[in-house]
C-alpha cells in the first residue's frame, strides 16, 4: 500500500471553490484502478494549503492507471483553476506502525 501525498496551495480566496472541484471529483479517484481511500485535509495554520492524500494499491496505479485516464484531466479541469502553484506530489508508505 502507497499513499500519495499531493502538496497543494489554493489561490487566496478560491477554498469554497477548490473543496467543491475535489468533492465533486472524490467519485473519480473511487472508480480508479488500486485507489482505496481518499481525502483532503486543510491546514489550521495556513489555510490555503491542503494535502490531498489517496491510498493506492501500488505507485504504477497512480502515476500509470490514473494519470494517464480520462478521468485524470476532468480531475485537473475541476480543481487545477484554483492552484496558486503546481501540486507537489510524492509517495510514502507506512514503515512502522
Amino acid at each position: 500500500m502507497v499513499y500519495e501525498m499531493a502538496h497543494i496551495t489554493v489561490q487566496a480566496g478560491k477554498n469554497a471553490e477548490f473543496e467543491a472541484g475535489v468533492k465533486q471529483a472524490i467519485p473519480l479517484f473511487n472508480r480508479a484502478r488500486g485507489c482505496r481511500h481518499v481525502e483532503l485535509q486543510r491546514s489550521i495554520e495556513e489555510p490555503n494549503q491542503y494535502v490531498l492524500v489517496v491510498q493506492w494499491d501500488t505507485v504504477e496505479d497512480h502515476m500509470v492507471h490514473f494519470r494517464e485516464s480520462a478521468d485524470f484531466q476532468v480531475w485537473r479541469e475541476l480543481v487545477g483553476p484554483y492552484f496558486e502553484k503546481p501540486p507537489v506530489v510524492g509517495h510514502t508508505q507506512v514503515v512502522v506502525k
